[in-house]
């Protein structure tokens, strides 16, 4: 019996895709320079048993299987292989329980960000992951992973929040990990193992959640300063002193100039970085005065506070805007996705401007400061075969000098197919030959996202 009538049996018609145009779609996720193959069927289950079927067929006829969430990745995590299963979890998008007495949500992998964000403000809870495809992105892929977004200075990154699991293993087997409970150190943290891995491991099919008390409104500040050093100066201080900013993020000049010519923002050119604060502390006003305050002694030029959540909004807006106004400077971008101590924030950006001038490109810089976060956007023109082979260069450059200065290849946006080579370098071999060990262990046939990361 081959694959597709050994589907069929245990799935719904409509839950199999085979036709080569609609599952060509399917193929790649948001990343540049990843190769990605065609795949055999498109699978979209909706129910926990129906992925069992799925695994347990693969299994036996050791077909390779590429999870998928939205596709929103950064990193190629979600490409597709030549001949591969590609199992879809968009289907699988419910919201099984909020319990605001234990502040936990208990989620399908489907749901999305924004959507269990809306239902959880419902019952006067806050979950504070937020990836800037928040409106798009799964659970189950910011899962997959370990994404970040722009609140994680003060509240952590979606690891953090992932109390158990459900996971379908590469034959079928369900795995339940974690607990419910606020505290629980029962056996290895198996938990944590399957968050950032990429679908390398198991499926996840179920998640719970840890949630918070939605916190106050927000109200932030923007600083101008003549130089990244200064504004660096400043973020350093800012953390030094025992603030607690709910953001803390900063544009470089390139983004603030592709920021000001799409949405005429009125940025003075001489605006050499944009250092954007914002608290939601019970006296934020008074938060944000220190800061400012800091900010000014740091050399900021101007200090902007905002009065009210509008106002906010509207400073927090060319920080919105930065990747779509850098898509705009050139028909193609790559995001690179480096994290540095914040003490060598300055010169992880100082190093990126010589390695823009050095290939003779436009590269913006825009950070997650508070958490020395950066995502240095390449801009390139993809139909120069010698600009993209200069653009493809200078982010391998960028990621040597994030490890240069203590940092790693990835603070939020994964391995996939794009930086498995510098995974290897940042593990070491000893550090790889154990994950390698781990990934046999859970899936020794090899069938699960094979080619990612490593």
């Amino acid at each position: 019996m081959d694959l597709i009538a050994r589907l069929r049996a245990g799935l719904p018609g409509e839950a199999i895709l085979t036709d080569p145009d609609i599952t060509g779609s399917y193929a790649n996720d948001m990343a540049s320079f990843c190769e990605a193959g065609t795949p055999a069927v498109v699978v979209l289950p909706r129910t926990v048993e129906q992925v069992q079927h799925i695994m347990r067929t693969a299994t036996e006829l050791r077909v390779p299987v590429v999870p998928q969430g939205a596709r929103t990745g950064l990193s190629g995590a979600a490409n597709a292989s030549d001949g591969c299963l590609v199992l879809s979890l968009v289907k699988m998008d419910r919201i099984i329980e909020i319990n605001p007495v234990d502040r936990i949500a208990v989620v399908e992998p489907g749901v999305v960000n924004a959507v269990l964000s809306r239902a959880v403000n419902e019952h006067g809870l806050y979950y504070p992951p937020d990836p800037s495809s928040w409106e798009e992105c799964s659970i189950g892929g910011n899962i997959g992973t370990a994404s970040g977004g722009l609140c994680c200075v003060k509240y952590g990154v979606t690891a953090e929040y992932v109390l158990g699991l459900d996971v379908v293993l590469a034959d079928g087997r369900l795995l339940t990990t974690g607990r419910r409970t606020a505290k629980g150190v029962a056996g290895y943290d198996l938990t944590r193992l399957f968050v950032g891995s990429e679908g390398s491991l198991g499926i996840v099919v179920r998640a719970v959640l840890a949630l918070k008390p939605e916190p106050p409104q927000q109200l932030a500040l923007a600083a101008e300063f003549p130089s990244t050093a200064a504004a660096c100066e400043a973020v350093c201080e800012i953390m030094a002193r025992g603030h607690a900013p709910a953001l803390l993020e900063l544009m470089d000049r390139t983004s603030i100039r592709a920021v000001n010519a799409m949405a005429q923002m009125g940025l003075p050119d001489s605006t050499e970085a944009l250092l954007l604060a914002a608290f939601d502390t019970p006296e934020p006003a008074a938060d944000l005065a220190a800061v400012g305050a800091l900010c000014t002694a740091a050399g900021a030029t101007e200090v902007v506070p905002a009065e009210t959540a509008a106002e906010s909004d509207l400073l927090l807006q060319a920080r919105r805007l930065t990747l779509t106004a850098l898509e705009q400077v050139k028909s193609a971008t790559m995001i690179d996705d480096v994290c540095v101590p914040r003490s060598r924030l300055a010169e992880m950006l100082d190093g990126t401007a010589a390695i823009a001038e050095k290939y003779g490109l436009t590269i913006g810089v825009c950070a997650h400061a508070g958490d020395g976060n950066t995502h240095p956007t390449v801009c390139f023109d993809a139909a120069d075969p010698d600009e993209s082979r200069r653009a493809r260069a200078s982010f391998d450059d960028i990621m040597a000098l994030g490890l240069q200065l203590g940092g790693t290849i990835t603070g939020e946006h994964g391995v996939g197919v794009l930086k498995k080579e510098w995974l290897a370098r940042e593990l070491g071999p000893v550090g790889l030959e154990l994950q390698r060990g781990i990934k046999d262990v859970f899936d020794p046939l090899g069938i699960l996202n094979p080619g990612k990361l490593f």
